[in-house]
């Protein structure tokens, strides 16, 4: 499905003349190595282009022009066709291995010579004149290599120009390799993404461009061990996939993964998407909505009335928005040499919005006006002061699917929240948010719809949602008795009360009695009011232990309880 989505993306992007035709790619290039028509070296001219980062500081990058469709090489010596590195084109060692860079170079004068030797154009005769005359042995004497060593030795790709003419500009030169990548390959299979025959694509196209995993490119389809193949088949044939879908959706994946400002990343998960027919507005939609991207095209309220019609079934005619058009999500991870996928979508647009939407709501708490992104949510989980915080991709995809298509938070999103804020004894809005949203999807009597609520509940009469109340009327007894204290009961009981309150509150009881004889006599009055109308409430007594779904009730309560104190500081 991955798979069959991505390549008619291509087809839309073709459409759209955003990506290359078959045979032909966007690469990036460092160098033109300049020739004469007899072939011979005459300068080396930098092919980068100067842009600028967040910060507005100015720096080179390697220019992306359009050339033939690398083939996909791993360890064997594979020569690419007018663009590739000094070891193929010079026949220069920089990696202590002569000989493999001197057979490296044959291999790329051999397919030079063979596709270009028949060619009646300028350009092709000067580059089969250049591999015909180079000399690998005696570069070091061409005065122009002698110059720029060290630019083209540094490892990017080097292209061939002559006469201010690029050798894959060249029509003649552009005819050749369409039909020799037409023809390539000799085995004709059924593919298995398009149902129709083609020539077998033994290695697939590199992924560029995913965060963590390697610079040079990953595969997502790959078998390069005995361990994944079978019935004596190698590499591609175990899961036959035909060059044509192979091109498609490895040129589709590149292209939205070399778009920075389309490309999210959640924890380690590198995160791109698309509508049907390639439309970016629903894509920049999606990275607000659903990502927490800054809005630059629209403000807030053309979004909310955007998001409202769509995830309600009606078109936004004023940005050509359908809410039935179908939208995709995708979640890649590195793994080694591979990728891996964390997560995919697909599914209407309207549909989409709707869930998280639904989601929002779900996590609204007072404290807190913003919609939280997916990678906040996330970060509520870890500790960032660690040395490597992750989280787990468990989790990761389970909360995915969660806001995009309705089903059940993770358990693990809530113990790994539970987990922080006794660890931590701090209750940020995000968390009783997490709190919140998880147990009105995922219904637990214990942790009943009375304490769910978007801010304090005063009629609610939920034991552990008392208690957490309770706990926050002592510590403002304290905090008002005595100002500033280093060690308060937070500190020292706050993780206890909420998991075995019977042995704890008796003791912060005893202790609120001492805090209250230091505050005045209008302090006293209020307080002692407010602990005895929730200790009428606990009337029954204090429960000897509390479950993780009472805990989290606990959490709501002392949260609640917080938020209403600071509202009446405001107010005064």
């Amino acid at each position: 499905m991955i798979l069959q989505a991505l390549t008619k993306l291509y087809d839309d992007l073709l459409r759209r003349g955003e990506v290359p035709s078959e045979g032909w790619s966007q690469v990036k290039v460092g160098f033109a190595l300049c020739l004469d028509k007899d072939g011979a070296l005459v300068d080396v001219v930098p092919t980068m282009r100067e842009v600028q980062d967040k910060k507005g500081k100015t720096q080179l990058v390697k220019q992306e022009m359009r050339l033939p469709t690398p083939t996909s090489r791993s360890s064997g010596v594979c020569p690419q066709f007018l663009c590739d590195n000094s070891g193929y084109f010079l026949g220069v060692d920089k990696k202590g291995k002569p000989q493999r860079t001197m057979q490296c170079f044959e291999e790329a004068k051999k397919l030079h010579l063979r596709l270009l030797r028949g060619v009646a154009s300028p350009v092709a005769k000067a580059v089969v004149r250049f591999f015909e005359t180079w000399d690998p042995e005696k570069c070091r004497e061409n005065v122009v290599f002698a110059e720029n060593e060290e630019a083209l030795t540094e490892g990017s790709n080097l292209i061939f120009r002559v006469d201010g003419t690029y050798a894959q500009e060249d029509e003649a030169i552009q005819a050749v390799w369409q039909t020799e990548y037409d023809q390539g390959g000799e085995n004709t299979i059924r593919c298995l993404v398009s149902g129709k025959e083609d020539v077998l694509a033994r290695l697939h196209p590199m992924i560029k461009g995913v965060s963590g995993a390697q610079t040079s490119g990953a595969a997502i389809v790959t078998f390069n061990s005995e361990a994944f193949c079978s019935y004596e088949r190698e590499q591609g044939a175990n899961a036959p996939i035909g060059k044509r879908a192979a091109f498609a959706y490895t040129t589709a994946l590149n292209y939205l993964l070399s778009d920075r400002d389309n490309t999210q990343h959640v924890g380690d998960t590198t995160v791109v998407c698309w509508a049907d027919g390639a439309e970016p507005q629903y894509t920049t939609i999606a990275n607000i909505v659903i990502f927490g991207k800054e809005s630059r095209q629209m403000d807030n309220d053309t979004l909310h009335s955007i998001v409202k019609k769509l995830a309600s079934g009606m078109p936004y005619e004023e940005k050509n928005l359908n809410p039935n058009c179908d939208f995709y999500i995708l979640g890649i991870a590195p793994n080694a040499s591979r990728l891996a996928i964390r997560f995919f979508y697909k599914g209407t647009f309207g549909e989409l919005l709707r869930n998280v939407v639904a989601h929002h709501e779900r996590m609204a708490i007072c404290g807190t006006t913003e919609a939280v992104p997916m990678w906040k949510l996330l970060n509520e989980t870890v500790n960032l002061k660690s040395a490597n915080p992750t989280h787990s991709p468990a989790m990761e995809s389970g909360l995915f699917r969660a806001v995009t298509e309705g089903t059940l938070y993770p358990a693990a999103l809530m113990q790994a929240v539970m987990l922080r804020i006794r660890a931590e004894r701090r209750i940020t809005p995000i968390r009783a948010g997490i709190l919140k949203a998880y147990y009105l999807k995922n219904k637990d009597a214990r942790c009943p719809e009375e304490v769910l609520t978007m801010s304090l509940n005063e009629n609610s009469t939920n034991v552990p949602y008392t208690l957490g109340r309770l706990f926050a009327v002592y510590e403002a007894v304290q905090e008002k008795a005595n100002p500033g204290i280093n060690a308060t009961i937070k500190d020292k009981y706050f993780s206890a009360a909420a998991s075995t309150p019977a042995h704890i509150f008796p003791v912060l009881e005893r202790l609120s009695g001492h805090h209250l004889r230091k505050l005045n006599a209008g302090a006293q009055v209020y307080y002692k009011k407010m602990v005895t109308e929730l200790m009428s409430i606990l009337e029954d007594g204090f429960p000897v232990t509390l479950g993780l779904p009472e805990q989290g009730s606990f959490y709501l309560g002392y949260y609640h309880q917080k938020q209403k104190q600071f509202e009446k500081k405001e107010d005064k």
